[in-house]
């Protein structure tokens, strides 16, 4: 008999044109703090000037913070939180991908709470307090279809003092108000496009062979594998194709609904915490293939692989195998077969130390794998991936 809760508060304005829809909505305050990347996509693009339109339409001021790394610092956190509170926003908007809302989600965090975003966080170095007060509210308007944070209280930061790279989640961190408008995922370059498109596969296919899976999870997941396996490869090849778009963001926030991540995750993370410049998608990738086979290999999740490799369009799937075989072929569909642990400067030598790093780094549920894994196998699954 399964047993689950299931709460996702946040109001989802979903379609192409959905953001010059915002200031008919009542938000949840009266002077925002926008959060966006290091980077100048949403300025060269119009995505932040139709944002700031918006608000100016809703009567809502506003502040920019523009200092959000691809691998979200603790630093950025409190930089962006020091700058809410001095200019006396009192609720935040996410514009960009799923490092600027998992930042943006902890910014909001510290806007209401004293101390430092590490005093919050699980990992081994991290304080491990309950915070006082609830996060400034959030809305999240999503640039990218990969990480369906826009749904989501998760947040991945890291602190480059500790090498830590961690999850840090409460429930006060769900946005209240999301936009997913596929018109602004049509600048994303074709390799992006991959990356992220590949992981929300994987959050989705880490939530059925999850040994906590459920029906509800599952419900999201399954359609979410179907998704991305029809329209992401078309995406990737014609990234003006606003049908392909829409359904691959419309996987990522499904498959960002019910997440119940496994060790895959966390790997990754490890991975991350030592070379930032890991595109958290491409690590995904690179794992992929060793990470599934493993259980496949001992038939440890037939069930829920047949079911996956069904989704992805197998007709006929008999074992667990079809899965593998239909991953290795969506992977290769978008450019991605040869990508190599050695380009983002990783070393074999290296792998000896991410094992115990495992168990440090708060990614996925290393207790939800279908089969427990041991040092070993985390450092088999690491070299079998290695190039």
């Amino acid at each position: 008999m399964y047993q689950f809760s299931f709460y996702i508060p946040a109001k989802v304005l979903f379609g192409p044109g959905q953001l010059q829809h915002l200031h008919e909505e009542v938000l949840p305050g009266k002077k925002a703090l926008i959060c966006t990347s290091n980077g100048t996509s949403v300025k060269k693009y119009g995505y932040l000037a139709a944002l700031e339109k918006e608000l100016d339409q809703a009567g809502v001021a506003y502040e920019v913070f523009d200092q959000i790394r691809p691998n979200p610092t603790s630093d950025n956190v409190m930089d962006g939180a020091a700058l809410g509170k001095k200019s006396g926003c009192d609720f935040t908007i996410a514009l960009g991908g799923g490092s600027v809302m998992d930042c943006t989600k902890c910014i909001a965090l510290m806007m209401t709470n004293d101390g430092d975003i590490w005093d919050y966080s699980i990992s081994a170095k991290g304080g491990k307090k309950q915070p006082a007060k609830k996060a400034a509210p959030i809305v999240a308007i999503t640039t990218s279809a990969g990480t369906g944070s826009e749904v989501d209280m998760a947040s991945v930061i890291t602190n480059e003092k500790y090498q830590e790279k961690t999850g840090i989640f409460f429930q006060s961190m769900f946005p209240t108000l999301s936009v997913v408008d596929a018109n602004l995922m049509l600048s994303v370059p074709p390799k992006f496009t991959a990356y992220q498109g590949m992981d929300a596969f994987f959050h989705a296919a880490e939530s059925v062979i999850n040994k906590n899976e459920h029906p509800m999870g599952e419900m999201f997941a399954l359609k979410a594998i179907e998704l991305v396996a029809k329209y992401l490869p078309v995406a990737y090849k014609d990234g003006s194709n606003q049908e392909a778009r829409a359904y691959v963001a419309l996987a990522n926030t499904l498959a960002g609904y019910y997440m119940l991540c496994t060790s895959e995750h966390t790997m990754e993370h490890v991975m991350g915490s030592f070379h930032d410049n890991l595109v958290h998608g491409a690590g995904l990738i690179m794992l992929s293939h060793a990470y599934y086979d493993f259980f496949a290999s001992r038939k440890a999740c037939e069930e829920p692989m047949m079911k996956m490799a069904k989704a992805m369009g197998v007709e006929y799937p008999t074992s667990g195998k079809d899965f593998i075989d239909a991953l290795d072929k969506l992977i290769a569909s978008v450019g991605c077969a040869d990508l190599r642990m050695s380009d983002a400067g990783i070393t074999k030598e290296e792998l000896k130390n991410y094992p115990q790093k495992v168990h440090e780094v708060i990614g996925g549920d290393i207790c939800a794998d279908p089969l427990p894994l041991s040092d070993a196998d985390y450092l088999a699954i690491f070299e079998e991936s290695y190039r």
